[in-house]
């Protein structure tokens, strides 16, 4: 299975606030994060994560990492770079780029964190997953949602956890309904 997740800011205590996430401490979103994860993550599961993995944690992103399930591949976010300066932690990606492209079913798919509004295949159909906006609707958002094949990874509107294209289709939607 191909999972997709971004922004899980894990370690992060002031991105509770920003986002609105339900959780009373960082310890509590840390160990939800990993718990939703592995519930949903086997062995052989290949996770994209879109960016922004961990930031500002007091614990290193690699104890985070050796507890998480799946092959993991990690998009490159604005707020990666000291998990990049630990070869340890780096160790734990199948791969670690800024932009990829993947397939996924019949869907070719463009992945970065950074939204963007046309990426190869564009005009072809290709999907963009995105993150780092999570859950605002902000000027960016109203953008991203004109864009009918762009899908937002945040982990706030995918109920904390890696899921399926389809049903990062589905949350899209749902989130833009709000």
């Amino acid at each position: 299975m191909i999972l997709y997740t971004s922004d899980l800011h894990f370690g992060h205590q002031n991105v509770i606030r920003f986002d609105n996430r339900p959780f009373r401490s960082v310890s509590e979103m840390d160990y939800t994060l990993i718990h939703l994860w592995n519930s949903r993550v086997q062995k052989d599961d290949i996770v994209y994560i879109v960016g922004d993995f961990a930031y500002r944690n007091a614990r290193p992103a690699e104890w985070y990492l050796q507890q998480l399930q799946g092959k993991k591949h990690l998009l490159i976010g604005n707020h990666d770079q000291n998990l990049l300066n630990s070869p340890t932690a780096v160790r734990y990606f199948e791969s670690v780029e800024k932009m990829c492209h993947v397939t996924d079913g019949q869907h070719q798919i463009c992945l970065c964190h950074f939204p963007i509004c046309e990426w190869n295949g564009y005009r072809k159909g290709h999907l963009h997953i995105y993150g780092h906006i999570h859950n605002r609707k902000d000027d960016t958002f109203q953008i991203m949602r004109n864009r009918t094949n762009a899908l937002n990874a945040g982990c706030m509107i995918n109920h904390y956890m890696p899921v399926t294209l389809n049903e990062l289709i589905k949350n899209n939607q749902e989130f833009q309904k709000l």
